[in-house]
């Protein structure tokens, strides 16, 4: 079968803008919405069940054999596993149910490789895209990493971690130590939109511990960039799609959150020797 990377871009991009028209309408009464716990500091919606409902039948509908790994509900492993579609369907949760801006996210791998990515923020109606090669674009333009090098001006991303559940202790020393040098330091409160944000030069650099399923498509929209993409000890996607400590950085800032966080002990993979 041939497979055109354009035209499963575009079925992409109708379903994420029908994701994103089914929950604007919760969002604008978001003091309404009913809230779920699914564990401390991680909270769940209506909309975000119904979301990926949404997603999963439209795309099922037009690629019944490909499978499906998506947050809300249990991964469903078709005919065909070379292709798998990884879903988020409102990254930014917290963001959601508060009334501030949150994205839905949709990648397809065929196999270990991220091969197209959608990220849309409904409410500021952009819609990021990449295609494997082909580069990263923002409603149509064409995006590129920050080349800012000072250190003094950088505008670094990350997320604020539960106490006691983080992966790694320490995280608000690290973050205090990061934090002093550059200029800034934002919480987009969504990985997916904060690697967006790197593409484009919002952010010069961003670093959390996170899920993959949240950032695959925001990876590749970095490294269609000019970006690097790397763990926190500057090894490959081996290591950060399993573990989730990633760095999505320009070249400096880069450098500089590798420099910071390298003393930090190494998280390696399930399975890893």
């Amino acid at each position: 079968m041939s497979i055109s990377y354009d035209a499963i871009l575009a079925d992409m991009i109708t379903v994420a803008r029908e994701a994103g028209a089914l929950t604007l309408g919760y969002f604008r009464r978001f003091r309404d919405i009913e809230i779920g716990i699914k564990g401390p500091a991680d909270f769940v919606s209506d909309a975000d069940k119904e979301s990926e409902l949404l997603i999963r039948k439209f795309l099922f509908e037009r690629y019944p054999d490909w499978s499906f790994t998506g947050e809300e509900f249990p991964p469903v492993d078709k005919a065909d596993q070379e292709y798998r579609w990884l879903v988020d369907p409102i990254d930014g949760t917290t963001n959601f149910i508060n009334g501030m801006h949150y994205t839905i996210s949709l990648a397809l791998r065929r196999g270990n490789e991220t091969v197209i990515g959608v990220l849309y923020n409904p409410p500021a109606d952009e819609m990021f895209t990449a295609i494997v090669g082909e580069g990263s674009f923002l409603n149509g333009e064409r995006l590129a990493v920050s080349e800012q090098t000072d250190i003094g001006l950088m505008n670094i991303g990350t997320g604020l971690p539960t106490p006691g559940l983080s992966l790694y202790p320490g995280s608000y020393e690290r973050l205090d130590a990061i934090r002093a040098p550059v200029g800034a330091v934002r919480i987009v409160g969504s990985a997916a939109n904060s690697c967006a944000y790197v593409a484009m030069g919002r952010l010069t650099g961003y670093y959390e511990e996170t899920g993959f399923t949240d950032t695959a498509a925001g990876i590749l929209f970095v490294q269609e960039a000019g970006g690097i993409v790397t763990d926190w000890w500057g090894r490959g996607p081996e290591y950060y799609e399993q573990t989730g400590a990633m760095i999505v950085a320009n070249k400096a800032t880069h450098t500089y959150l590798i420099d910071k966080l390298k003393d930090v002990p190494k998280k390696e993979p399930k399975g890893a020797v």
